[in-house]
C-alpha cells in the first residue's frame, strides 16, 4: 500500500488549488498521482507511471524520477538497474493538481520501456469499423 499524502499539504479551495501557489498535490483514493513523462529535447511522450506521496518527495529531493510499483508494489527509482536515469528538468502540475508531467533527460541507452524500446507508446490502436473490432499495430515511430 503507498504512504501517506504526507509531506504535502492538502488541498485548499478551487480558486487556491487552479491559481495559487502551493503545490498540493491531490492523490487519489489509493494515494496515488499520475506521471507522464516526455523528453525534454523533443517532447515526446516517454512512458506514463504513478507516483504516491515517497515518490513524490524523493523526485524532488534527488531531481531524478522515482515511481511506485502498482504491480509489484514498491517504491521503483527509474532507472537504477538499466541505467535509463531519469533526471528531472520540469516539472509541471495540471489544473486541479491531480496529473504531473515530468520533462526528463534519460541516462543510459535513452530507453524508458522495458521492452527495451524508447517509449512505452510503441502501439497504435487501429478500429475496424467493419468488424467493429480494434486491434493494435506497431507505430511507425
Amino acid at each position: 500500500m503507498p504512504a501517506a499524502t504526507a509531506p504535502f499539504e492538502a488541498p485548499g479551495s478551487r480558486a487556491e488549488t487552479e491559481e495559487g501557489e502551493a503545490f498540493t498535490p491531490r492523490f487519489d483514493a489509493n494515494g496515488l498521482i499520475a506521471c507522464i513523462a516526455v523528453d525534454a529535447g523533443d517532447g515526446r511522450v516517454l512512458m506514463l507511471a504513478h507516483m504516491n506521496a515517497q515518490a513524490l518527495a524523493r523526485t524532488l529531493e534527488t531531481g531524478e524520477a522515482w515511481y511506485w510499483s502498482r504491480s509489484r508494489g514498491e517504491l521503483w527509482h527509474k532507472g537504477a538497474t538499466s541505467g535509463q536515469i531519469q533526471r528531472i528538468v520540469e516539472i509541471r502540475a495540471d489544473c486541479d493538481q491531480d496529473a504531473l508531467l515530468l520533462r526528463v533527460r534519460v541516462g543510459g541507452d535513452g530507453g524508458c520501456c522495458h521492452t527495451g524500446r524508447r517509449d512505452c507508446f510503441y502501439r497504435v490502436v487501429a478500429f475496424e469499423p467493419a468488424s467493429g473490432r480494434a486491434r493494435l499495430r506497431h507505430a511507425a515511430s
